[in-house]
């Protein structure tokens, strides 16, 4: 009998081993892990740990087992081979100088959603909240980075309209619990549904985009994060009788007053509501007015 199928090193593999049997690439593998929540595992027990370590010595990150399969049934996975398999065509028509089929391709591009990763990571509001600070802090910081080549306007733009619903939230629950200022940026801390919430928000300064840091995990992160955020945002402005998405000043957005255009989105909706309300009340005055009319002063139908 084989040493790596007895005990506890049959529960676990390499990242290589783990490479070949999803076969994606190792930047593919890490988006993957990142987007599903699968971690390296360490074995449990002294003994445990040398015996994976002596099995599989190629490598001393290791994953579960369980971890593995429960990648390999994802759907993420065949859209990455797609789109795998899309990059080679895009760059054979490119090759061949083919801008019909290139446009073409450009347009049937394969995406895929979030939307079942968070269920199943989240199975209930509650959950979600108690991770939101890392999301919030991640989404206020790529809030205020400038363009580049990894980072586009369009994600810094997304980024941003979500950091000004959050605080535009905070504000009309009045969830704001602690602020705190630092030298990194300004510390807020809100009680939303029983639950602490601590995000980072940097100070509005011109910055280098820093070379030493790995973008492509930050960005893989990024996405996960803003679609939770989605979903919590609408949950959160639902229950509060608000609408989302909600409107926004765009005059005083482009100036720069994000804090008045986020107070200005729910002062919209208060109004919305208030106006939908007080027109009711005046078309049952009118109607009311009309049959008085109709009756008379004492009630008596007027003769026609």
């Amino acid at each position: 009998q084989k040493t790596d199928r007895a005990g506890e090193v049959q529960h676990y593999m390499t990242r290589n081993q783990a490479l070949r049997r999803l076969q994606v690439s190792l930047a593919e593998f890490r988006r993957l892990c990142i987007l599903k929540g699968v971690y390296p595992r360490e074995p449990r027990g002294r003994r445990a740990q040398q015996a994976v370590r002596t099995n599989k010595a190629s490598s001393n990150t290791v994953y579960h087992v369980k971890d593995i399969r429960f990648l390999a049934h994802d759907p993420i996975l065949s859209v990455l081979r797609e789109q795998k398999a899309y990059r080679r065509r895009v760059k054979k028509a490119k090759a061949r100088y083919e801008p019909y089929r290139n446009a073409t391709l450009q347009r049937n591009a394969p995406q895929y959603t979030l939307h079942h990763v968070v269920k199943q990571r989240y199975p209930t509001l509650i959950d979600a909240v108690r991770d939101l600070d890392d999301a919030l802090s991640t989404v206020h910081l790529f809030a205020s980075h400038s363009q580049t080549v990894r980072v586009s306007a369009e994600r810094v733009a997304n980024c941003a309209r979500l950091a000004r619903e959050w605080a535009a939230w905070v504000v009309h629950a009045r969830a704001l619990h602690k602020a705190f200022l630092s030298v990194k940026g300004v510390y807020y801390q809100a009680l939303v549904l029983g639950q602490h919430v601590t995000w980072l928000v940097p100070y509005r300064f011109t910055h280098k985009p820093a070379t030493d840091v790995d973008y492509n995990v930050l960005l893989t992160f990024l996405e996960f994060y803003e679609t939770v955020l989605g979903f919590v945002m609408w949950r959160l402005y639902h229950d509060a009788g608000l609408q989302y998405p909600p409107a926004v000043d765009e005059q005083r957005e482009q100036r720069g007053r994000h804090r008045v255009a986020a107070h200005v989105v729910v002062a919209r909706s208060r109004r919305r509501g208030q106006a939908a309300h007080e027109e009711l009340q005046k078309e049952q005055q009118r109607d009311g007015d009309g049959a008085a009319d109709e009756r008379g002063v004492h009630g008596v139908e007027r003769p026609r």
